[in-house]
């Protein structure tokens, strides 16, 4: 029972990757959560609105049954199988992040400056997730799909524009990460 509650390394959790993988190449379907969203907007009528969402949903069911199963499945894993609630941050990283006032670095999964319902109804906490939904939900739609899809599925069949689209998400974070980061939380 200990293997289930640590982290799995890289040797064992990768082939399972790849195995979901090939089984999702073996029954003709695609890796990805973007999709998704695009589903669940066809459902709710966004077609109403816009011709991009006049589509079968019916046709996608199945990628609604494997979100449910990710949501099921994190809420299973944080809950029942994670021995700590912490992250094992690197102790430069966490001297960084409170130093940019996030005191809580590496004691939960996410930041509470950030996600608290108490941030998130400030002005700026509200800004900061609409920002970056929108960004996300853009960048999404101009990449034609999600890091999952690009870097899993993408990826491992040879396709160049998942391989420019994960290029692009990696310097994006780094642009996140070392300029707008700390300009943007610099004075928490």
């Amino acid at each position: 029972m200990n293997i289930i509650l640590q982290p799995w390394t890289w040797y064992i959790s990768g082939p399972l990757i790849a195995l979901v993988l090939f089984l999702f190449f073996y029954f003709g379907k695609s890796f990805g959560v973007s999709r998704n969203l695009e589903t669940m907007c066809t459902i709710a009528g966004a077609g109403k609105i816009s011709d991009y969402f006049k589509k079968d949903w019916k046709q996608r069911d199945w990628a609604l049954t494997f979100l449910v199963g990710l949501i099921i499945g994190g809420f299973i894993a944080i809950n029942y199988l994670s021995a700590e609630k912490s992250i094992d941050l690197n102790p430069k990283t966490v001297q960084e992040l409170a130093d940019l006032g996030f005191v809580n670095a590496g004691n939960s999964f996410v930041p509470s400056e950030i996600f608290s319902l108490e941030n998130m109804l400030t002005f700026k906490g509200f800004s900061i997730l609409l920002i970056a939904g929108v960004f996300i939900g853009f960048g999404t739609r101009y990449a034609g799909g999600c890091t999952s899809g690009h870097a899993i599925t993408g990826l491992s069949s040879l396709q160049l524009p998942s391989l420019v689209a994960v290029i692009g998400f990696f310097i994006g974070g780094l642009l996140m990460t070392w300029v707008f980061f700390p300009l943007i939380f610099g004075s928490l």
